[in-house]
């Protein structure tokens, strides 16, 4: 498969009244068409900051201070804000985490995927409205013309998943960023929006990051998976792979705090500590140095080696 999304050595902070945030430092992935990649971690962990940047749309206090991202050739942190606009929501579309505030709420979904076919599309203003029906019956909402004259606030949590899904396709984009897309649903509903993904994806030979804090929802839908902790990549690896032979201590400990690796709630084993304070001038150069028992003094003070093989990298000292 060939390449079509390449992050390079990418490092974001913030900069706030109580001090600059160090968000990202470092981070590299690449992505194939057609591959599904989960980028999975702790809430704080970076995971949407990381896809806003790849977007170009992070908040105004943000500033990218190095490294590049790459996409089918171009390098998106150069191009114009009017040379990006072509290409976010056309060739790169995003499902947001929440939908009921990511729709407008004073406008009927059909107009919604309307505007969607408008800016990114050739779709001709009087076939827009068939094309916004068509969109909703292929994400399999019930009586799609009349769903299409709803608003969200009419519409269950589900359902406004489906038509966030329905925007982000409708555009035909060669990469879907979905982040945490079965957030607040039921498993029912939840197992029903990855179906129509994955769906999507092979239809399309649509490549697709996952972002989840769901470990089983990863194993179960991705292709390989990225983990990050605060800010940092720490872990790369087929999904097999990585559950069966974790390689970094954190993505060790994450799969080992989740139920499904647990007899019994007895069993559990939640990772000491907190995320670090990205504030601190004082931040050790392995992030995790502070919550690891195999941490040692080079871990806190010396750069992360990469270690990487054919398939798999891990950003560790003394990795398993």
């Amino acid at each position: 498969m060939s390449e079509l999304l390449s992050v390079d050595g990418l490092s974001l902070e913030f900069r706030t009244r109580s001090g600059t945030v160090s968000a990202l430092q470092n981070v590299s992935l690449s992505l194939a068409r057609g591959e599904t990649l989960g980028l999975v971690g702790e809430s704080g962990s970076g995971k949407s900051v990381l896809s806003y940047a790849i977007l170009g749309i992070q908040d105004p206090a943000a500033r990218i201070t190095a490294g590049s991202v790459r996409f089918a050739g171009m390098n998106l942190l150069a191009l114009a804000e009017s040379q990006l606009a072509d290409v976010r929501g056309r060739e790169i579309a995003m499902i947001f985490q929440n939908p009921r505030v990511a729709l407008n709420p004073i406008r009927r979904v059909g107009e919604q995927i309307g505007d969607v076919l408008e800016r990114h599309t050739t779709t001709l203003s009087r076939d827009r409205e068939a094309r916004s029906v068509a969109m909703l019956q292929a994400v399999r909402i019930p009586d799609p013309q009349r769903r299409a004259r709803a608003y969200p606030f009419e519409m269950s949590g589900g359902q406004c998943q489906r038509v966030m899904i329905a925007m982000a396709l409708s555009s035909n984009p060669s990469l879907l960023i979905a982040d945490e897309p079965t957030t607040g649903l039921d498993v029912t509903t939840q197992a029903a929006i990855m179906q129509l993904l994955r769906d999507a994806a092979a239809d399309r030979d649509m490549a697709t990051v996952l972002i989840t804090h769901d470990l089983a929802l990863a194993s179960e839908n991705c292709d390989r998976i990225a983990v990050m902790h605060a800010g940092h990549i720490v872990e790369v690896a087929p999904t097999r792979a990585l559950f069966e032979r974790p390689r970094h201590p954190y993505t060790a400990a994450l799969i080992r705090s989740v139920p499904a690796s647990a007899g019994s709630l007895a069993d559990l084993q939640p990772i000491p500590g907190s995320l670090p304070d990205l504030r601190a001038t004082d931040i050790p150069a392995c992030r995790f140095a502070d919550r690891c028992p195999r941490a040692q003094a080079v871990c806190r003070s010396a750069p992360l080696p990469v270690v990487a093989d054919a398939t798999s990298t891990v950003a560790c000292h003394f990795p398993l």
